[in-house]
């Protein structure tokens, strides 16, 4: 298992300074992590952090991700579209939203397409890729069906438990609802929010998740190279 590979290595405090987003990116470098996953108004930044090669000579690999309609998903579609858009311009290629959950719960599916299409296609312009936050603690078992199967209607390339900032993240029990759900039409499962050790990483991969979000990259690594 390449554990680096699948990392999306986080920083989405609203405290974040430039100091901080310039440390997670030389991280990043360092331990081969897939992308950075960064607010939108640091995506210029670490994009700049991560262009051109690093002290030791290796030109950097690394994705920018950012986060749209973050944390609530209560935007208007037309705000994730346009935060997307610049998003993408400033250099991020993955972008996560979340989903309008309000929506989801009214059982107001057409609104949600809707709004997933929307953002989708905003994507598609560049050539990027679209995660869709669930916020897997705030819904009901068939809530998650239903937004899995809005995602596969949309188009999207991943589908994610959490932000991270709810009462609660991952569960293995999550991920592999919506493994099971999305894996048969091409769709990769995020997992995060809470995954703080190796032993949860490789349970969340087990359970079916193709991408891991987490805070303790750093801390992974040191317990994968000591093991």
């Amino acid at each position: 298992m390449n554990i680096a590979a699948l990392i999306d290595h986080t920083l989405l405090k609203a405290e974040a300074t430039a100091g901080d987003i310039a440390r997670l990116c030389c991280e990043a470098r360092e331990f081969g992590f897939w992308s950075v996953c960064v607010n939108p108004c640091h995506v210029r930044r670490a994009a700049t952090a991560l262009t051109g090669p690093a002290r030791s000579g290796a030109s950097s690999n690394v994705k920018i991700c950012t986060v749209i309609g973050f944390p609530l998903g209560a935007n208007l579609t037309e705000t994730k579209v346009y935060e997307t858009r610049f998003a993408l311009r400033d250099g991020a290629s993955e972008i996560d939203m979340i989903i309008n959950i309000g929506a989801l719960k009214a059982g107001d599916d057409a609104v949600v397409l809707a709004d997933l299409q929307s953002v989708v296609q905003a994507v598609r312009e560049s050539d990027a890729l679209c995660k869709v936050i669930f916020e897997t603690c705030l819904l009901t078992h068939d809530e998650k069906v239903r937004a899995c199967e809005l995602c596969v209607k949309a188009g999207v390339d991943f589908v994610k438990t959490s932000t991270g900032l709810s009462t609660g993240g991952a569960t293995v029990e999550d991920v592999a609802l919506m493994s099971r759900l999305v894996k048969p039409h091409g769709i990769g499962v995020k997992a995060s929010g809470g995954i703080r050790t190796l032993a949860n990483l490789k349970k969340m991969v087990a359970a079916g998740a193709t991408r891991i979000g987490t805070t303790r990259g750093v801390k992974i690594m040191q317990e994968a190279a000591a093991s």
